[in-house]
């Protein structure tokens, strides 16, 4: 298997994988354009997201800045927003419904790294494991969701939280760790 397919797999695979990192540094000088343009240059904007993204449409609206690794492993439902500063670790696939819509500075992570500080130290390895988000869910502002989890159809996640683990459909969730405060 090359790293990539590793990666996408969740098995160990090395971060400094050439191929890897060239794509990277693509999508990094991508995320770049697409924050210096005009904010109102609309069809500018959702012409660079289309081409960046793994699935996305004309009503997708990102605010910048929006930074992401790799972009084509992220999959936006219809009418997605997301407020300023959103940041998308995408080692693997981020997929997320429709009329999802998140706060400024959410950030979504999937890449995973040793606990053992030897193995940080001298290995450049990570795995990774998806997130999903179902459709109609509302996530505040400044809220962290970590690799692996699964976020039901119709959940409100407060502001500020931290998303270790899932949360089921129909669900408000909050804190740190964010637990479920409430069904609806």
């Amino acid at each position: 298997m090359t790293e990539r397919e590793k990666m996408l797999a969740g098995e160990v695979y090395d971060a400094c994988d050439a191929e890897l990192l060239t794509d990277l540094n693509r999508v990094k000088v991508l995320c770049r354009q697409y924050n210096n343009l005009l904010p109102t240059d609309f069809a500018a904007r959702t012409k660079m997201l289309c081409e960046m993204l793994g699935q996305a449409d004309e009503d997708t609206f990102i605010n910048q800045p929006f930074y992401c690794d790799y972009g084509k492993h992220i999959r936006l439902g219809k009418r997605f927003f997301a407020n300023f500063g959103l940041t998308v670790l995408d080692e693997a696939f981020v997929t997320i419904g429709d009329d999802c819509f998140l706060g400024p500075h959410v950030n979504i992570y999937t890449a995973c790294h040793s606990t053992d500080p030897a193995e940080r130290k001298t290995r450049h390895q990570e795995w990774a494991k998806p997130v999903t988000i179902g459709n109609s869910v509302w996530i505040g502002g400044n809220v962290t969701i970590l690799p692996g989890v699964t976020i039901g159809d119709n959940c409100t996640i407060g502001a500020g939280s931290v998303v270790t683990h899932d949360i089921p459909a129909n669900s408000i969730a909050a804190g740190n760790p964010a637990r479920v405060i409430k069904s609806i």
